[in-house]
This record gives C-alpha cells, structure tokens and sequence, in this order.
C-alpha cells in the first residue's frame, strides 16, 4: 500500500501580497504623513496670503524678502530663517506661532478611558438627558464633540434642540422617534441617522427607556 504524504502546515501564516498603498473606506483626500516642518510651514503661510488676497511678490515686498526666497519657503524647498518668519507673521499680522498650526494639528489625539468622560446634563427638560463627553477637538477650525447619552427611566421628550453644525447619531440601546425638522425617524440600536442641526431636533416619543445613544457634532470654530 502507498503511504500518503502529508505536507506539514507551516506555523506561521502565509504574509499577504505586498500592496502599494493601504486606505480605509473613507473618500477623505489621502495625508502626507511624510510632511515635513519646513512643508507645514509652507503650506500655513500660503493659505494666510491668499486669504488675505496678496500676491506672493506683495507679501515678499512686505516682508523685506525676495519673490525667489517666498517661494522656496512656501514649498516647503527650504527652512525659513526664524527672522524670516518674524518678517512674514509681521506682514501678515499673525502670531509667529499660527505658522506652526497645520505640523502641530497632525499629532491631535484625545484619549478617554472607560467611564472618565466629562459628565453633564442638558437643560431644557425636568429630566435631561445625561451627557458624557468622550473626546475634544485640540485645534483646527473644526470642532467635534463625540458625547455618549443617556436617556433615564424619568426622561422627557425634548424636539427642540438647535445649534450650529452637523449631528451623527447612532443608537445603542432603547428605542425612541426622533424628530428633525418636519419629519420623525424611529431609532433602534443600530440605526443612525445625520443632519442639519440648525433645524429643531430632539427625541419625540421615548418608545424604550432607559435609552443610550452616540452623538457626534461637528461645527466650524469661532
């Protein structure tokens, strides 16, 4: 009788084929995480100079610094002397340190152990909703608010909320119809929805209590 030959497993998995770039799901345009200070720097002072709508030989004018030497600078070819910068934050009457803003808010995190998140309640009912804030926007112009909430057994309805910004809501546990605007949705754990949160919004009709829910606001910064 032949034997059969049996070809050992390996112990370790096979590596997966070598791909040329990673992405997650989002659409979000692709970060350089190779972007250096001297790039940051660039970058930040060309925004500011097109903001205030001035041409890059007006703001070298300005700044006692040739049109060659502005735009080396602004791409980031070379390291800006810090006279240099002092020169460019006085003509664009910025502090020196607005400069630093886009290489900084690459590093941004806010970390939030279980349980430790700021705890409030929201006036406007009896018996508010409990929020607990999970995590803050360091810088930037966009602020978001990610808040875990909670609804009790005591909880009122409330459909009135309004403030700026956009609002994602994801539920978890409970059941509720929630209004905004003119139309109500029924939210069970699972179910999401986003919108405008400068239109009336607001829990209408507490179906399961107690109720808990994600919210997350984003908003532009003031």
């Amino acid at each position: 009788m032949r034997a059969k030959h049996r070809t050992k497993a390996s112990p370790h998995p096979p590596k997966p084929a070598a791909s040329a770039e990673l992405a997650t799901g989002s659409t979000a345009p692709r970060a350089d995480q190779t972007l250096s200070i001297a790039a940051a720097i660039g970058l930040q002072i060309r925004a500011l100079r097109k903001r205030q709508d001035l041409t890059a030989a007006d703001l070298a004018h300005q700044a006692g610094l040739s049109a060659g030497m502005l735009s080396k600078i602004e791409t980031g070819s070379v390291s800006a002397s810090l006279e240099s910068l002092e020169s460019l934050a006085r003509a664009l009457n910025v502090p020196l340190t607005t400069f630093f803003a886009a290489y900084e808010e690459r590093s941004d995190c806010s970390y939030v152990p279980a349980g430790k998140g700021v705890t409030f309640d929201r006036g406007g009912t009896k018996v508010g909703p409990k929020y607990q804030l999970l995590g803050h926007s360091l810088s930037g112009d966009i602020v978001v608010e990610p808040y875990l909430i909670t609804l009790s057994n005591e909880a009122e309805p409330y459909p009135v909320f309004q403030h700026a910004g956009v609002e994602f809501i994801y539920m978890l546990t409970g059941a509720v119809t929630y209004r905004h605007a003119d139309k109500t949705y029924p939210l069970r754990p699972g179910d999401s929805l986003m919108f405008d949160s400068s239109a009336p919004h607001g829990p209408e009709e507490l179906t399961k209590l107690p109720m808990t829910y994600l919210s997350i606001i984003i908003y532009m910064r003031d």
